[in-house]
């Protein structure tokens, strides 16, 4: 643990994103533009990094007004209760040259539930100021309703307006935090 840096997100430059099936033959894609957290490890080997990230639920944007403000509401993201989602890691282990597991929980409203992300660690860079970044990309699935998201409506043909599996993808961008 000693050898731990600990790197703050940037989120201009992280991208959450998430994909659901709407009437089960497109998928619609939106995202989260309120972002913050932490991970704290070392570039060499991410093995016993602490990952920690907050996200506004206002700032959900899947390019439809009326949408956003469903998802805001008490049927799904309830934001005046529950202003925030959450990731806390628990483990990460190594899977590959620069692959990880990362499991954690995932807490939407009041609900907490164990989620494992497939990590990409992309490298690390230093930008035009003398900045030390780096980047990873990572990708989950989770079942809605296993958050209480139970909402939908049925159609006329059978099926649902809206899929239970979502799809989740991270481009994470985060800066070494200056030295206390």
């Amino acid at each position: 643990m000693s050898n731990q840096t600990t790197w703050t997100i940037d989120p201009s430059h992280t991208i959450v994103e998430f994909g659901i099936r709407h009437l089960m033959i497109t998928t619609v894609k939106g995202r989260f533009g309120g972002v913050e957290g932490t991970i704290k490890g070392n570039p060499d080997d991410w093995t016993d990094a602490e990952v920690e990230v907050k996200i506004d639920a206002a700032s959900v944007d899947t390019r439809n007004e009326d949408r956003d403000n469903h998802l805001r509401s008490a049927d799904f993201f309830e934001v005046e209760k529950y202003p925030h989602l959450t990731y806390k890691s628990t483990k990460v282990t190594k899977t590959g040259e620069n692959s990880y597991t990362i499991e954690g929980e995932l807490t939407i409203r009041d609900v907490t539930k164990p989620v494992t992300l497939e990590a990409e660690y992309l490298g690390k860079a230093v930008d035009p100021w003398g900045n030390e970044k780096i980047g990873f990309s990572a990708k989950a699935k989770v079942n809605r309703k296993d958050f209480g998201l139970t909402w939908n409506a049925p159609l006329e043909a059978g099926g649902f307006l809206v899929g239970d599996e979502v799809t989740i993808e991270l481009e994470v961008q985060a800066a070494k935090a200056a030295e206390a």
